[in-house]
C-alpha cells in the first residue's frame, strides 16, 4: 500500500532520499557484486533497486535525491576533528557514483549535491520549508534525521531487513524526547561515526535519565543540583562542550535555499536508455522490472530554475549553441566533419571536448584536413606553438599529424586531463566537459567574454598549471608524465606478437582439463550420468552445495540466496571434494575466457596485439593497459608460464625482458632508514631469510623453507597492512603467534614501524600523502565514520608512498629506455610494462647486450640508499626472457 494510502494523506508526499546512506550501505552490503569484467556494482545495484521501489510503489510527483559534497563543511570550522577518523572513500566504491548519477538522470529523478553543509542539512531545510503546504517523506535511517520529525513528516527505511516508518508519534513514544531535543541527547551521548566525543561517562540509559527531567542542555546545567551526583560529577564543567556538540549533531534548515517544488519535479524515465544502462551493467532482474515502472504522472510542474545571471557559463562555451560563421576564411569545422576527432576542440574555436591551438598568437581553424594541419605546425612562419587539450596521448595517435605534435616543446602542451588527474587522481573522469563543470567555480578561473568561447579550454589549462605549482607537482607534470605520453603511444604502436599456434593448443589442453574436472566434480557429488548439470551455472552449483550436498552457505546474493562467489567458495575450500574441484575449474575456465578466446581475435593485420596503456586510472600513479589487459597476464605457475609461451618476438628478433627485484621493500629502507634492512639490502643479502632469522632467533642459514616462505609474506604483508588476523589466516598459525610475529617484526626493526606511524600522521595532518617525486594521493578515508573505511585509507597512505614512488621510478626508466640512444642504435624497442616489469625486443644478435643495457638503465634510474636489483633474461617468448 502507497504511503499516501498508509498515513491517509490528503495531499501528495514530497521524497527526500538521503542517497550518500543509502550508496554506502549498498555498497558494504554486498562487497561481492560486479560485471563479467570485474566493475564493482554493488553500491550501484542497491540504490537502483530502492528507486524502483519507490518509482514503483509510490509513483511520487516531487522527489529529491541528496548527496553529500565535496570537502570540509561548517562542522569542521566548529570543530576541527569532526569526522577527523574517517577513511578515505574506497576506490570501488568512488568509481560507482557516476553511474549512479547517470541511472538517477536516466529514471528522471533530481540529484542535489550539497554546497557547504551535508546531504542532511539540505533535507532538514527543505522538510521545514516543505511540510507546511506538503507531507513530507524522509527517506533514510540515520539517526540524525530523527530531529526532523514534525507533524507532516516521517522518516522512513524501505531497504531495511524491514519497511521502517517512522513518526512523531513513534518517536516520542519511544524516546520520551521531542524532536528538537535529539541534538541535545546525541551531544551528551557523543558520537564515534563522526568522531563526536560526548560526555565522557554519560551513555544513551544516562542521558534518557537526565533528559526525562531536563529536555535540553540549557535546562540540565540549570538543574544540575538536583542530579544525582553520580551524573553531577560527569556533567560538572562540561557545559561549553556539549553546547559545541549539539551544534555538530544539529541540522541546519537554511541550505539549498535555490531548491523548490519545481526542482523536485521528476521527468519521464528514459526507458530505451535505461535498458541500455541495465545491460551495461549486467543488471538483468532490474531490466525485467522495467517494465512495471508506472507511467509517468501528468501534475503541471513549475518552470526551472532562471539560469545563471551574468552570461554564459562554461559549459555553454563548449556546448552552447554556437554564432554562424562570418566568411569561409573564418569557418570552423563542426563535430560532423570531425568523425575521427569528435572530442576535440581545435583553435580558438568551439568545438566539444577537444583543445586550444595558438601559433604565434593567431587562429588556427581546422576544417578536417589533417595533412594541412601538419604542414600549418612545421612551417618556419608558423612561429611558438602552445596546446590545450584534454589528452595530448589522443592527439599523438593521429597518424599524419602525430610528428607535428611532438614537435611542440613540452612546456608548451597543457595536457587538461593529466593536469587535473595529478590534482585528484581519484576522480576517474577527465573530459573536457566534466573538468569546465568542475572548476567552473574556481574563484581563479577567469570570467570569458561570450564571443571568445575557445578560450574555455586554455584558459583551464592555465588555472590547472597554477594549482599544479601550488601543490608542488609541476615539475612531475613536466619532467615525468607528459614526456611518457609519446613513449606509451610509441609502445601502443609497436604491440606484441603473438603465436596463434601456441594459443590453439593451450586452449585445446585447457578445454579438455574443463570436460575432465566436469566429470570429477559430477562423480564426486554423486550425480547421474544422465542428469543435467552445468558447473558455470551459480543456481545449479548452489542447488548442488547447499540442498543436495547440505553444505552451510558461507554469504549471500543480493537477492538473499547463498553465494558461489569465488570469495565465499574459498572460505569453504577443503570442506567438500567439490569446493576444491570447482575452484580448480573456476582457474582453468577464467584462462579460457579471458585469455585463451579473446586474445586471438584481437591480433591486428601485422600479427601483433596492440594493448591501450592507461595513464589516468589508478590512484597510486601505476599505469594500467586495456583492450586487451595484458596487465593481468598470469606470471607464476604452471599456466603463467604457458601463457606468457604464447607472446613472441617478432620474425628476427628476440625479447629482453627486465624485473625489478623487491623494489617496494628496498624503497622500504630507503625511506624509513632501518639499519637492519639497509644492512641486508647492501650486503646482498635474502631479505627473506633474513626476516626469518629475526622471528626465529636463528642466523640467516639455519632458516627452513617454510620459515623464509612466511617471512615474505609478512615483509609483503605488513608493508600494506595486514593486521594479525589476516596473517593468522594466510600462514595458518594461531593469532596470538601471528601478533607475537609481528610485535618481533617491529622490535627488531623500529624505524619501520616509526615510519608507518609517520606517514599516517603527516596523512591525517595534511588530508593526502605523496611519492618521492611528490605525486599526491587525496585519503578523504582518514576521516571516515567508519572504522573499516578509515583503516584501508592508513594502509592505502603507506601503499602510495611505497608502492607511488616505485611506479615513478618504473616511468623514469621507461622514460630513460625510450631516449636512450645505445638501445636505439641496438634496434631495440620497448613494448611492454607490467607492474615492475619492462620487455624490449630487439634483433637477435643484439637482444642480450640490449638487455644488459635495459637493466642498466633501470638500477640506476634513480639514486637511493640501498641498491636497485634488476632481474633480466632474453629469448624468444616472454616466458623465456622472464
Amino acid at each position: 500500500m502507497p504511503l499516501k494510502d498508509r498515513l491517509n494523506l490528503s495531499a501528495e508526499p514530497v521524497f527526500l532520499v538521503d542517497g550518500s546512506a543509502f550508496v554506502y550501505r549498498g555498497f558494504y552490503a554486498f562487497r561481492d557484486m560486479s560485471t563479467r569484467e570485474g566493475f564493482p556494482t554493488n553500491a550501484l545495484f542497491v540504490v537502483l533497486r530502492m528507486i524502483m521501489k519507490i518509482l514503483r510503489e509510490e509513483k511520487p510527483r516531487a522527489i529529491g535525491f541528496f548527496l553529500d559534497g565535496k570537502g570540509p563543511t561548517f562542522r569542521n570550522e566548529i570543530y576541527s576533528e569532526y569526522k577527523a577518523q574517517r577513511q578515505a572513500t574506497p576506490e570501488d566504491l568512488l568509481v560507482q557514483i557516476e553511474p549512479i548519477k547517470e541511472a538517477l538522470r536516466l529514471f528522471g529523478l533530481p540529484v542535489i549535491v550539497s554546497e557547504g553543509g551535508e546531504a542532511d542539512d539540505c533535507i532538514a531545510s527543505l522538510a521545514e520549508r516543505l511540510r507546511p503546504s506538503h507531507p513530507v517523506i524522509i527517506v533514510g535511517a540515520d539517526k540524525d534525521l530523527k530531529q526532523c520529525l514534525a507533524e507532516r513528516v516521517w522518516l522512513w527505511d524501505p531497504a531495511g531487513k524491514q519497511d521502517k516508518l517512522t513518526g512523531l508519534a513513534e518517536f516520542t513514544g519511544e524516546t520520551g524526547l521531542a524532536p528538537s531535543s535529539w541534538p541535545d541527547f546525541q551531544a551528551l551521548t557523543g558520537d564515534s561515526s563522526d568522531n563526536i566525543p560526548g560526555v565522557p561517562g554519560i551513555g544513551p540509559k544516562s542521558a534518557a535519565e537526565i533528559m526525562a527531567r531536563f529536555p535540553t542542555l540549557e535546562a540540565i546545567w540549570q538543574g544540575l543540583d538536583e542530579l544525582p551526583e553520580k551524573y553531577r560529577k560527569k556533567l560538572d564543567g562540561r557545559l561549553e562542550d556539549a553546547l559545541r556538540w549539539r551544534e555538530l549533531t544539529r541540522l541546519r534548515t537554511t541550505f539549498c535555499h535555490t531548491t523548490d517544488l519545481a526542482a523536485l519535479t521528476p521527468a519521464a524515465p528514459d526507458i530505451a536508455g535505461l535498458k541500455e544502462f541495465m545491460a551495461r551493467y549486467e543488471f538483468g532482474s532490474l531490466a525485467r522490472e522495467l517494465s512495471t515502472l508506472p507511467a509517468p504522472q501528468k501534475a503541471a510542474s513549475v518552470a526551472a530554475s532562471s539560469a545563471k545571471a551574468g552570461g554564459m557559463s562554461l559549459l555553454d562555451y563548449v556546448n552552447g549553441p554556437k554564432a554562424e560563421p562570418k566568411s569561409s576564411a573564418e569557418r570552423v569545422a563542426t563535430p560532423g566533419e570531425l568523425p575521427e576527432l569528435s572530442g576535440m576542440h581545435v583553435g580558438l574555436a568551439p568545438l566539444p571536448d577537444g583543445m586550444a591551438l595558438g601559433l604565434d598568437g593567431r587562429e588556427l581553424l581546422y576544417t578536417g584536413d589533417e595533412a594541412a594541419l601538419a604542414k600549418a605546425l612545421a612551417a618556419p612562419q608558423a612561429g611558438p606553438a602552445s596546446l590545450a587539450a584534454p589528452s595530448f596521448k589522443d592527439i599523438l595517435a593521429r597518424p599524419r599529424a602525430a610528428g607535428a605534435w611532438r614537435a611542440l616543446p613540452f612546456a608548451k602542451v597543457r595536457d587538461l586531463g593529466l593536469m587535473a588527474y595529478l590534482l585528484n587522481p581519484e576522480e576517474r573522469e577527465y573530459g573536457l566537459t566534466h573538468l569546465l563543470a568542475a572548476y567552473e567555480a574556481d574563484p581563479d578561473m577567469p570570467s570569458l567574454p561570450d564571443d571568445a568561447p575557445g578560450l574555455a579550454a586554455r584558459s583551464l589549462g592555465e588555472l590547472l598549471a597554477k594549482r599544479l605549482k601550488a601543490a608542488g607537482m609541476e615539475r612531475l607534470y613536466a619532467e615525468l608524465e607528459l614526456p611518457l605520453l609519446p613513449v606509451l603511444r610509441d609502445m601502443e604502436e609497436a604491440g606484441v606478437a603473438i603465436d596463434l599456434g601456441a594459443f590453439e593448443s593451450f586452449l585445446d589442453e585447457v578445454t579438455d582439463k574443463l570436460a575432465e574436472l566436469t566429470e570429477a566434480i559430477r562423480e564426486a557429488a554423486g550425480l547421474s550420468p544422465g542428469e543435467e548439470f552445468n558447473v558455470r551455472s551459480s543456481h545449479q552449483l548452489a542447488d548442488l552445495l547447499f540442498n543436495r550436498l547440505s553444505l552451510k552457505p558461507r554469504g549471500k546474493t543480493p537477492g538473499g540466496l547463498p553465494s558461489t562467489s569465488q570469495a565465499v567458495l574459498e572460505k569453504m575450500a577443503g570442506e567438500h571434494p567439490v569446493i576444491d574441484l570447482v575452484l580448480t575449474y573456476r582457474g582453468y575456465e577464467k584462462m579460457r575466457s579471458t585469455y585463451l578466446e579473446p586474445l586471438p581475435r584481437l591480433v591486428g593485420p601485422d600479427g601483433r596485439i596492440h594493448t591501450t596503456f592507461n595513464n589516468l586510472s589508478t590512484a597510486t600513479g601505476r599505469l594500467s593497459s586495456s583492450n586487451p589487459n595484458l596487465q593481468n597476464i598470469p606470471i607464476r605457475g604452471e599456466m603463467g608460464g604457458r601463457m606468457r609461451a604464447c607472446f613472441t618476438a617478432g620474425p628476427g628478433r628476440l625479447l629482453a625482458s627486465a624485473d625489478y627485484s623487491q623494489i617496494e621493500l628496498r624503497l622500504l629502507a630507503h625511506l624509513c632508514g632501518d639499519p637492519e634492512l639497509t644492512k641486508a639490502f647492501a650486503a646482498g643479502e635474502d631479505i627473506h631469510a633474513r626476516t626469518a632469522a629475526i622471528l626465529h632467533g636463528k642466523e640467516p642459514g639455519e632458516v627452513t623453507p617454510d620459515e623464509r616462505r612466511a617471512a615474505k609474506t609478512i615483509n609483503f604483508g605488513l608493508l600494506y597492512g595486514m593486521g594479525p588476523q589476516r596473517l593468522s589466516r594466510e600462514l595458518k598459525i594461531t593469532l596470538t603467534l601471528a601478533k607475537e610475529f609481528i610485535a618481533r617484526y617491529f622490535e627488531r626493526m623500529p624505524a619501520v614501524k616509526a615510519f608507518f606511524e609517520g606517514v599516517e600522521r603527516d596523512a591525517r595532518r595534511d588530508g593526502y600523502v605523496t611519492t618521492m617525486f611528490g605525486r599526491r594521493r587525496l585519503l578523504p578515508g582518514l576521516f571516515s565514520r567508519n572504522d573499516n573505511e578509515q583503516a584501508q585509507a592508513v594502509r592505502q597512505a603507506i601503499n602510495t608512498r611505497v608502492q607511488g614512488s616505485a611506479a615513478d621510478i618504473i616511468k623514469l626508466a621507461m622514460l630513460r629506455a625510450h631516449e636512450d640512444e645505445r638501445l636505439r642504435a641496438l634496434g631495440a624497442r620497448l613494448i611492454l610494462q607490467v607492474h615492475d616489469e619492462l620487455v624490449i625486443e630487439a634483433p637477435k644478435d643484439a637482444a642480450r647486450e640490449a638487455g644488459e643495457r635495459l637493466a642498466g638503465i633501470m638500477t640506476s634510474a634513480v639514486d637511493i640508499s640501498v641498491p636497485l636489483a634488476v632481474d633480466w633474461g632474453v629469448g624468444p617468448t616472454w616466458a623465456e626472457a622472464h
